[in-house]
């Protein structure tokens, strides 16, 4: 970044007084008190000790997903009347706006990979709404790889480094995905030109994960949001992606604050799916697997409002690398549904907060609700909203409040079974919409072509069991696809025997 291109928010008018943390005034804070000219530092110069322990401690845990990221502030605006079907008061009322904060993420990168990497990308976004924080924890796409989630931990081992290496492995990356076929849909997302978006901007969301919305006569409805960019969708090819991370790693991130900056507000229009229990009880597809979509012929989508991205963040690390999204994050009106992998986050994504922010991460400002009274909660490292002052820390006939009735919801979700633990099995139907994005694909000039080509780039580097057992999988879903990533990616292979060196 040039001295031309210096934004407004690093110049000042104020000329405040350097101090030390506690607040004393510093003559020189590049200077070491010493003994002489030439001799040895002093232990009692708490300038430079707290300054160099303060240094030691900067960094904190990244995220172990979604660790590279960029994102801004902005607002929640209702569109389209949906009260008969919610009683969420952010969604009441055209017109009724709401603030927010969103953070766009990659996936298995770590925090300074590149943004154009081949890589699902997170959409997150925090709503401060009048009954608490709402978090959005989505992807740009509307599916996953996996619908069991004790797999979610072992998939993203092999979405990042070989423990012996260091280095990404094609063969363990195939080697799960070729034994673990219910993420083939995701797979045609993800080589697909669609896994390379050209920016943030020119991305969609997706809940993928289903949620209940109460509705106003004590009914419920099961519901999937998607988010449509109103800068339309737009991708970057294989060789453009490449050349993108060589050239400006950080391209994201900085085509998302640069157009804010300018005034060009990025917006996304958000529409809700809707089926009723009776609706999902006929439905074709089990509407808590995370590998499966609802087709859009089936479950129309519905129109309710519209985000926008406004302001920029004045600091990155306090805003965005402490911004803590998490599933179990919501308002009277909306609840989760028993798509088990979604109930697992509700737990995870909380507690690697815990861990890498602290217990009390929810008072950092960026987090903090409009309004919340809770001094049940108390202490712990960093309590820094006065802990509730002397408010009793028990439920106390001294403290009088006000406890929000609940309505029960119908009892269609009503569970009686044994204790089971096994995975869902792989059938041909997880190769049905994996199929109809093919087709989909072939329908837009060029992109079966991009997806056969980005999927033997990266296979040709795995080793021959697994190659042979992909194409297995890809024959499952098209014997012309199967065929024609097993021709493509066998010329690559051969051409790399051929370009090696003869000692």
């Amino acid at each position: 970044m040039g001295a031309d291109d210096t934004f407004n928010s690093y110049r000042y008018k104020d000329t405040p007084t350097y101090t030390d943390s506690n607040g004393c005034p510093v003559m020189d804070p590049e200077s070491s008190q010493r003994v002489g000219e030439n001799g040895p530092l002093l232990l009692q110069d708490f300038h430079l000790i707290d300054l160099l322990a303060h240094f030691d401690r900067e960094r904190i845990p990244e995220r172990v997903v979604h660790a590279k990221g960029a994102g801004a502030y902005g607002e929640f605006e209702v569109l389209d009347d949906i009260s008969d079907i919610t009683t969420i008061n952010m969604l009441k009322g055209v017109g009724k706006k709401t603030k927010l904060v969103t953070r766009f993420s990659t996936v298995g990168g770590e925090k300074g990979s590149a943004d154009s990497a081949r890589d699902p990308r997170g959409f997150s976004t925090k709503f401060y709404t009048e009954e608490g924080n709402w978090d959005w924890v989505f992807n740009n796409t509307p599916v996953f790889f996996l619908r069991d989630p004790s797999k979610f931990p072992l998939f993203i081992h092999t979405q990042k480094r070989n423990p012996q290496t260091n280095l990404k492995d094609a063969t363990m990356f195939w080697d799960y995905l070729s034994t673990h076929q219910e993420a083939i849909h995701q797979v045609m997302h993800l080589f697909s030109d669609r896994g390379t978006p050209y920016s943030y901007r020119h991305m969609n969301g997706y809940s993928g994960h289903t949620f209940k919305w109460l509705t106003p006569d004590g009914g419920f409805n099961y519901v999937q949001i998607h988010l449509k960019t109103d800068q339309g969708s737009k991708t970057l090819t294989n060789e453009e992606a490449t050349k993108l991370a060589a050239e400006n790693p950080d391209w994201h991130t900085e085509d998302l604050f640069r157009a804010i900056e300018r005034g060009e507000y990025p917006s996304w229009t958000c529409y809700v799916q809707v089926l009723s229990p009776q609706q999902a009880e006929k439905f074709r597809w089990n509407i808590f697997d995370l590998t499966k979509v609802w087709p859009h012929s089936e479950v129309p989508l519905r129109r309710f409002g519209r985000l926008v991205l406004n302001k920029n963040p004045q600091n990155y690390f306090a805003e965005m690398e402490q911004a803590a999204f998490s599933p179990s994050h919501l308002v009277p009106g909306v609840e989760p549904s028993a798509d088990p992998v979604l109930q697992s986050r509700l737990f995870s994504y909380s507690d690697t907060h815990r861990h890498r922010l602290g217990v009390n991460y929810q008072q950092i400002p960026v987090n903090c609700p409009l309004r919340a009274f809770n001094p049940y909660q108390r202490d712990g490292a960093m309590a820094v909203n006065g802990n509730y002052g002397a408010n009793p820390n028990y439920p106390s006939t001294f403290r009088r409040m006000n406890y929000m009735p609940v309505k029960a919801s119908q009892e269609h979700e009503k569970w009686a079974g044994a204790v089971l633990a096994k995975q869902l099995p792989v059938t041909d139907e997880d190769f049905v919409q994996a199929n109809g994005l093919w087709q989909v694909l072939g329908r837009q000039p060029g992109q079966q072509a991009n997806f056969v080509k980005n999927v033997a780039g990266h296979l040709c580097n795995a080793e021959q069991k697994v190659r042979k057992a992909t194409y297995g999988m890809f024959n499952r879903v098209n014997k012309d696809l199967g065929s024609s990533i097993e021709s493509s990616t066998e010329a690559l292979v051969a051409l790399q025997v051929q370009s090696q060196p003869h000692l």
